[in-house]
């Protein structure tokens, strides 16, 4: 099993908005372009995530969207959850009737892997997400800077 689309796209635009957010507002068109996902279906998402107070709108000539808290107090886990969307490893959606109307063997196996996935997203901020993307631009900044002198030096 995997994340649909729809848990990975919500998941990449509150990162885009976190990570572009701090001088004003993001419009879905920027995030749209920034991401390759479509303007219609970030509208959809957002209608979902602004229900979770996970975004909050400003209308009007230069509105667009912010973020509804501080990203260190939203999970990976939140964002998921906001667009209906979970990663469930249970045949029958934890119900317990995977077997014929009753519960299977191996249930409660894939019921636990269901909440060690759940618990892991979230222990994950999108306050950590956005750190870990500057970090690792950092990182690929000085190994430019690096590379750079090393072939100038040569």
């Amino acid at each position: 099993m995997r994340l649909s689309t729809k848990g990975r796209y919500a998941v990449t635009a509150m990162l885009d908005l976190a990570l572009n957010g701090k001088n004003g507002p993001v419009t879905l068109a920027e995030i749209s372009e920034n991401q390759g996902i479509s303007l219609s279906y970030l509208e959809q998402l957002f209608a979902a995530l602004r229900t979770k107070e996970l975004v909050r709108g400003v209308r009007g000539p230069g509105g667009g969207y912010y973020l509804g808290k501080s990203a260190d107090d939203i999970s990976i886990a939140n964002i998921i959850c906001a667009v209906d969307e979970w990663v469930e490893f249970t045949r029958c959606g934890g119900r317990q009737n995977c077997s014929g109307g009753a519960r299977c063997l191996t249930h409660t196996l894939w019921d636990d892997l269901s909440s060690e996935i759940f618990n892991f997203l979230a222990g994950i901020s999108l306050g950590d997400l956005v750190r870990r993307n500057l970090n690792k631009k950092e990182e690929e900044d000085t190994l430019s800077v690096v590379t750079s002198s090393d072939s100038q030096a040569a």
